[in-house]
């Protein structure tokens, strides 16, 4: 019996000649590292406060590697543990305020006393227990009758009332002995700090989920209206063809500033999600105008005119037996404009027309390095988010043209 030849697809090939590419690998590397950090999010970041805010004005502005002490004073209400789903998404509110120090601190009575970071001639107090547990804020009498306070000491034994104006009790040496697990730690902040003493680190991270969900639904975006119109202009041409083609042209010549204005006017609002659109709505013109001039091309073709021979419609004929052929141009054009909807939105950010603080985006952290440009350790707050647009557009043209080349016909052997 013989044995049937073993075809290969035209996609075995481009794959082959993909994975080839070594400049296209790497960058294919990096945006699967990206898309890693996106998807785990606060689970990784040295900060998993929401929108990694947690920071002390003390220590502003400081260079990569910089540690310092940290006191950790307890707030004063509940904070509700997130689950592992809500924590991934949204991150952990943290339990306490943060205080910068200089050296260990001293438990001398019912108090700490501590120098704080910048200030270090002077030392100041703080009272232990408010710093170790959640103290109820407000008059009470539930300590007794005539006594309005949120604590009191009865030999070692300290009795005092939770946020939740619980009475509870603890004893001197279980508050000290919690105070030295939980409230004093040292941190080293590996790419420093922001102007607010945010960790960059934490806030660069959090960016590529930024960066990449602009760059993924606004491509969703421009993808589903361009390949729409294009279809229809090249399939049926005529009247419809120069109408969609004028549509084209008007959408092309807005800069993306001024449609950002307009759709946040006409939304009255601005932020992440007018980002989105806008960026999509200025990108679909590219796909468009690609999949107009294939589409003109393979209606030529003879087995378009058999499909249409069939009778079959022509939904049918441009979503079944020409869109499939044109995969390879709509991938290519795909990893380009993903890279250019991550520039655009860096570039509106920058202009305060995109992500709204406090959430963290690399555009918007490079407005605020550029208005530190003069003071003293400010040169990271502009060159980091830099060198991260940088490498993640560079990763999607290095990938796209790997793409190019791998789905072109003329290299098929």
């Amino acid at each position: 019996m013989s044995q049937q030849p073993n075809y290969k697809t035209p996609f075995y090939y481009a794959r082959k000649r993909l994975f080839k590419n070594k400049p296209a690998v790497f960058g294919f590397i990096l945006i699967v590292i990206a898309h890693l950090v996106a998807a785990l999010g606060y689970l990784i970041m040295p900060d998993n406060t929401p929108f990694a805010n947690d920071g002390a004005v003390q220590i502003q502005k400081k260079t990569p590697g910089f540690s310092v002490g940290i006191l950790k004073i307890r707030k004063n209400m509940a904070v509700e543990k997130a689950g592992i789903i809500d924590r991934i998404l949204n991150g952990q509110e943290s339990e306490y305020t943060i205080v910068p120090i200089i050296g260990t601190p001293k438990i001398l009575m019912d108090s700490i006393y501590f120098r704080p970071y910048g200030r270090e001639k002077k030392e100041v107090d703080h009272l232990l227990l408010n710093c170790v547990k959640p103290l109820f804020v407000g008059p009470s009498n539930k300590l007794g009758k005539d006594y309005n306070y949120n604590y009191k000491k009865e030999g070692d034994k300290i009795i005092y009332l939770d946020s939740e104006e619980r009475v509870c009790e603890i004893t001197q040496e279980e508050l000290e002995k919690e105070f030295w697990e939980n409230n004093v730690e040292k941190r080293t902040y590996l790419l420093g700090t922001d102007k607010s003493g945010r960790d960059m680190l934490s806030r660069l991270l959090y960016g590529t989920r930024i960066s990449l969900s602009i760059g993924f639904i606004s491509l969703l975006i421009s993808l589903m209206v361009g390949v729409t119109f294009g279809a229809i202009a090249g399939f049926f041409g005529g009247k419809v063809d120069h109408f969609i083609m004028w549509v084209m042209t008007v959408i092309w010549s807005i800069p993306t500033i001024m449609l950002v204005i307009a759709i946040s006017l006409a939304l009255q609002n601005k932020g992440v999600w007018v980002a989105f659109v806008a960026v999509g709505l200025t990108m679909w013109v590219e796909f468009a105008r690609v999949v107009r001039g294939q589409i003109m091309g393979i209606k030529q073709k003879l087995y378009i005119e058999a499909a249409r021979a069939l009778g079959y419609s022509n939904k049918r004929i441009i979503f079944y037996h020409i869109l499939p052929n044109i995969i390879g141009p709509i991938v290519v054009i795909s990893t380009s404009n993903f890279a250019m909807a991550i520039l655009i939105e860096a570039g509106l950010s920058f202009l305060g027309l995109g992500v709204q603080p406090p959430t963290p985006s690399w555009g918007m952290m490079i407005n605020e390095g550029f208005r530190a440009i003069g003071t003293s350790n400010s040169w990271h707050l502009v060159l980091l988010p830099s060198l991260c647009i940088s490498f993640m557009v560079l990763a999607f043209n290095l990938l796209g043209n790997g793409l190019r080349d791998a789905f072109d016909p003329q290299g098929l052997k």
